[in-house]
């Protein structure tokens, strides 16, 4: 397969007051395309920072970044922009849904910004709320779902521009063990049907173990236990 993602030795710091804090020290990675990979560690490990690096939000201050074999450092803001609002979806803790839009209307949110039409919108919407099994819940708000499926909201959303990277930081961290597994379980079922690649940040033992490919920080370095 082909590596989708692909750092070397790459740094970043971040300062509080006149102190220089290292978040990253120095990470080799390779994402390859369609993996199912979980970036695991106690919080303060990095992970978030590393995410935000790999979802192009921010840049390294050394080292080497690569997205689809493309260094990041010579791409301009416009071509990154671009990126991101074509070829990764996000998927977050707090689900971060917009509380005024149905259920239908979050997930075509992203379309909107591509300037598809209303037609292949509706059916891209439709496709993705069906995969996660909410079309029947699509004119539902947020405050009118559960967690579980504010969350599967959010996954449709992410996958709705088909993109070819799905970054999710810690998707279950307000989720009880049921919703969990039902909830990793989906996503791993869309990695296989849809070959989209995922990388999950997360320190709970049930989204660990059902990663195909992990990945550990420590410290702001990864510590070799790779599975």
């Amino acid at each position: 397969m082909a590596v989708l993602v692909k750092s070397e030795m790459v740094k970043k710091n971040f300062h509080l007051g006149k102190t220089e804090v290292p978040a990253l020290r120095g990470v080799d990675l390779e994402i390859e395309e369609g993996e199912f990979s979980v970036l695991a560690g106690p919080s303060g490990s990095g992970k978030t920072t590393l995410l935000n690096l790999v979802g192009l939000i921010d840049s390294p201050d050394e080292g080497r970044l690569e997205f689809s074999g493309n260094d990041i450092s010579k791409l301009g803001e416009r071509r990154l922009n671009e990126i991101r609002k074509t070829r990764i979806g996000f998927v977050f803790q707090n689900f971060n849904l917009v509380p005024v839009l149905t259920a239908y209307e979050n997930v075509e949110y992203p379309l909107l910004l591509l300037k598809m039409s209303a037609r292949d919108r509706r059916v891209r919407v439709e496709k993705y709320l069906t995969r996660v099994g909410l079309w029947d819940r699509r004119r539902h708000r947020p405050s009118q779902l559960s967690g579980g499926e504010q969350q599967r909201v959010a996954i449709a959303r992410a996958l709705v521009k088909q993109p070819a990277l799905v970054i999710a930081d810690e998707p279950t961290a307000n989720l009880d063990s049921q919703t969990t597994h039902q909830v990793i379980q989906l996503m791993s079922r869309l990695n296989d049907e849809e070959a989209v690649t995922f990388l999950i940040a997360s320190h709970d033992p049930i989204v660990i173990a059902a990663g195909k490919k992990v990945i550990c920080l420590r410290d702001g370095l990864i510590d070799g236990c790779d599975q």
